[in-house]
């Protein structure tokens, strides 16, 4: 039996009761951001508010369990509740707690990024994030390669494009009247860098609700893509000419509600308007980027992303350098203004629970050590140039402790000596990763990769 109070399966029935709801797909992700649920009739809502509705661990994925272990119970967090019956009518989705034998398992993404929050409300903040999920609607040709689903999209430069926006009008209204149904006020769709790359914008909130966000997000995109006969994909880099798709994090953090990334007057000789708090955050990402790679961008195909040199239309949009600038999208970090911090390592690939909780880590130590990021245009001394393969980059998280430390957070005292961490399970599955891929790459390895996300 898990804690979670009486209080908590009331709000769940009560919620499924005034929105006329049948089923939900209790929802959660392995670490390596796999969307898994079960659907759950509203008969048994009190046992999914409360001991959990189980899961085979091992089956799950990436989740740190062996096929001898007990059962994975994925516990609803009433706050996530989601009506989505433009998905099917009385679904709804309720994102979940993996719990094991009562307790929060340590290697569940949602349970990590809880962690991070809680670390930064015992530093006195509150973390806001925004996020920027780009992806590509790709169609099967007649000899089963996978093409942009739109025959007329063949520009060079068709970022911004009418036409292609008003060709895929249909689709991307429907993605933009669900989110406004879910009240997260979407402010615009537009046509990306890539031919058949997309981007589909929402409102920031709190960490954990965007998290939560980008992984519904994926899901609605996937499920309406499917439904005209397209594939939406998020993978980092599907066409070697083509811009890839990254998931740019804008951070931001308060303290009992109040900005303070924000300066106060003079006193930032950089030019940008921030606060000393702001450059030890700034300071701490860029300090910590190589390692925050494995994280943010931990696939094979994310190298090919940020190792591009030119595309048809000219930029890649990948930062190479771990340096930071204002208004400036070449930079690892660009600061839009001074109320955040837009960090465009990152990709479709991207687990957003780890990324945000990685993001969240390196900040704050940045933060507690009062790191300087140095001047405009540089990165810290010991980086000469981000990871350029994901052996790089986990090699670089096994060297730091904070960003390793990360993925440990959730584990409790007690825990065995003689346990795996999670930082030693993520490092074995990227390790193993990247070996196998490098082994031998079919088409059907391909096309399963791009849909892995």
């Amino acid at each position: 039996m898990t804690d979670t109070t009486e209080t908590g399966t009331n709000e769940l029935a009560d919620l499924c009761a005034k929105h006329r709801i049948r089923f939900i797909l209790a929802m959660f992700v392995d670490l390596r951001g796999k969307p898994c649920a079960k659907l759950v009739p509203v008969s048994a809502v009190d046992e999914l508010a409360t001991d959990g509705v189980g899961f085979a661990g091992y089956a799950v994925g990436a989740i740190g369990q062996e096929p001898k272990d007990p059962d994975l119970m994925a516990v609803s967090d009433p706050s996530s509740f989601l009506p989505v019956p433009f998905i099917k009518e009385g679904l709804a989705i309720v994102h979940c707690d993996p719990h094991v034998e009562g307790k929060a398992w340590p290697f569940a993404p949602r349970v990590i990024l809880k962690s991070l929050i809680a670390r930064a409300a015992d530093a006195g903040f509150e973390p806001w994030v925004g996020a920027e999920v780009e992806y590509f609607l790709l169609k099967k040709a007649a000899d089963g390669r996978l093409v942009t689903a739109d025959d007329a999209d063949d520009a060079d430069q068709p970022c911004y494009d009418v036409r292609g926006l008003t060709r895929m009008y249909d689709h991307l209204t429907s993605v933009s009247d669900a989110m406004n149904q879910l009240g997260w006020s979407n402010y615009a769709n537009d046509h990306e860098d890539g031919n058949g790359q997309f981007e589909q914008n929402f409102q920031y909130a709190d960490a954990l609700t965007t998290a939560d966000r980008v992984i519904t997000l994926r899901y609605i995109l996937s499920t309406f893509a499917a439904e005209r006969g397209m594939l939406a994909t998020f993978m980092p880099k599907p066409f070697a000419e083509r811009t890839g798709s990254g998931l740019h994090l804008h951070l931001s953090l308060t303290s009992a509600g109040t900005p303070v990334f924000p300066g106060t007057g003079g006193e930032d000789d950089r030019g940008l308007g921030l606060s000393p708090t702001a450059y030890g955050f700034l300071g701490g990402v860029l300090e910590h980027a190589p390692a925050l790679q494995a994280l943010i961008a931990p696939t094979v195909n994310s190298y090919k992303r940020t190792g591009a040199t030119a595309t048809r239309s000219g930029a890649s949009w990948a930062p190479r350098r771990a340096t930071y600038g204002g208004n400036d999208r070449t930079h690892y970090v660009r600061v839009p203004d001074e109320q955040r911090l837009e960090l465009r390592g990152g990709d479709g690939s991207a687990n957003p629970y780890l990324a945000i909780a990685a993001a969240l880590g390196a900040g704050l130590d940045g933060i507690k050590r009062s790191l300087d990021p140095g001047a405009l245009g540089t990165c810290p001394a010991h980086i000469s140039e981000l990871p350029l393969t994901l052996l790089h980059a986990v090699e670089a998280l096994d060297g730091d402790a904070v960003v390793s430390g990360v993925l440990d957070a959730a584990i409790p005292d007690g825990w065995p000596a003689d346990a795996q961490k999670v930082s030693e399970y993520f490092s074995h599955l990227k390790r193993e990763e990247f070996f196998s891929w490098h082994s031998a790459v079919s088409p059907w390895e391909v096309e399963k990769y791009l849909t892995a996300f």
